[in-house]
């Protein structure tokens, strides 16, 4: 099994300085970004696509750090009503999986994206109960005009470039939980589409990430490393739906996730929060994580998202890589 990192929070140095990092932290593993919401820092599109040589040469900057690349990340919202953030991002992911075949890349991660909630929207529309018709009105016109047409021409693309698209079940989406990527893997009869294990967004729905990796099975083709807290006071008040975040204001450069989109600010008293491996749930649970993995795929890459706000990127990178080898030795994977 390989033990690497997203090297999302990483962004701020040279991809050098990035693999020698991984490399000290005594991981072997590394996924990159390749568009979506955050872009390609640490990865040369028009070069890789244009030449060969400029592959081999970025291919060899992994092998000189003993590290290997074991996906690219396109996560965004590629079904976006917006007309300059949806189509972007959608062609961002169709560019990502041409890229990973041109780089022997296997596995491509992304979300399933969220339409609106009519032909007419103007923004993304979740629907997270539908407990009358009128929802369901929503949902139908979500997944049969939108979803599945374009999910359906994903497949056959990443069939054809012989690589794996693994949607991160996040809420926020159409798929967000094992059920919903199920409904989208049998509604489209895919082949190359299954699922990236995240565990952090399935421990705050109340999903226990063991239990879906046992139900999805041979369905889950790539993991991250994330753990999530539950605060149980703030979360017996505010629930699993806490919805209390704010802007970032403009002079504190907030990230900007597609067209004029940026990130928001986490409550201060949040009712539940992501942390570094460990942090949330114990070794053990991360060693059952893992050996759970590995009974699907034991060559899987699992690798490490750090968003912990208690520890800055290179200490909470490394926090988590020392728990989750810990878990891994115990687990003996």
């Amino acid at each position: 099994m390989k033990l690497g990192a997203y090297t999302a929070c990483l962004h701020d140095k040279s991809l050098g300085e990035t693999l020698k990092l991984l490399g000290d932290m005594g991981l072997d593993s590394a996924e990159i970004n390749a568009g979506g919401f955050i872009g390609a820092p640490h990865l040369p599109i028009e070069r890789i696509r244009e030449s060969a040589d400029a592959r081999s040469e970025y291919l060899g900057q992994f092998a000189d750090a003993g590290i290997t690349l074991t996906g690219l990340n396109c996560n965004g919202n590629p079904l976006d009503p917006d007309p300059n953030v949806g189509p972007k991002q959608a062609d961002d992911l169709r560019q990502a999986i041409e890229v990973a075949r041109l780089l022997g890349v296997t596995r491509v991660v992304a979300m399933s994206g969220l339409p609106g909630s009519d032909p007419q929207a103007r923004y993304a529309s979740w629907v997270v109960n539908p407990w009358n018709s009128e929802y369901l009105d929503v949902m139908a016109y979500q997944w049969d005009e939108v979803v599945l047409p374009f999910w359906r021409e994903i497949d056959q693309l990443a069939r054809d470039n012989d690589v794996k698209v693994c949607i991160e079940m996040h809420p926020h989406n159409v798929v967000f939980n094992p059920g919903s990527l199920e409904r989208l893997v049998d509604r489209i009869d895919a082949t190359n589409v299954g699922a990236e294990m995240d565990p952090s967004h399935l421990f705050w729905q109340g999903i226990d990430p063991v239990a879906a990796i046992d139900h999805l099975g041979d369905l889950v083709y790539h993991a991250a490393a994330k753990d999530t807290k539950i605060h149980d006071d703030n979360c017996r008040i505010y629930g699993v739906l806490d919805d209390r975040h704010q802007r970032v204001p403009a002079e504190q450069n907030p990230l900007n996730v597609g067209g004029d989109y940026t990130l928001n600010r986490w409550p201060e008293n949040p009712a539940w929060e992501f942390v570094a491996v460990g942090r949330g749930h114990d070794q053990d649970y991360w060693a059952r994580f893992l050996q759970a993995l590995a009974s699907v795929d034991a060559d899987m890459a699992v690798n490490i998202e750090h968003e912990d706000a208690a520890f800055d990127q290179v200490e909470g990178l490394r926090l988590a890589a020392e728990n989750l080898r810990a878990a891994a030795q115990q687990a003996g994977v």
